[in-house]
């Protein structure tokens, strides 16, 4: 592998990383406020999304040891599955801002 590629999936790998961590602490924030206000439906909601940002990571686990010719199709999945996240992420705040 060239030295741009590595650069470039290392770029990839880190600000995938980046948008993962901001989401964690979205969420972990998210928690704590609908505990405190016994919100029971987000902290479920909260705990699901918690799982999936832990298959979030096992995939970015994954696209960091995969080969030229799986990377761009798990690149492209693990995206997906971030936008969903923060998307999902999103909602529930707006939901605390409303309230």
């Amino acid at each position: 592998m060239s030295t741009e590629t590595n650069t470039a999936k290392k770029a990839v790998e880190d600000t995938i990383e980046a948008k993962v961590k901001t989401a964690q602490a979205k969420l972990d924030t998210l928690k704590l406020k609908a505990e405190a206000a016994k919100a029971v439906a987000e902290v479920a909601a909260i705990a699901e999304l918690l799982k999936h940002k832990r298959t979030i990571d096992q995939k970015l686990a994954d696209l960091k040891k995969s080969g030229e010719g799986k990377y761009q199709q798990a690149k492209a999945d693990l995206e997906t599955r971030v936008a969903e996240l923060e998307k999902s992420v999103q909602a529930i705040e707006a939901k605390f801002r409303a309230a």
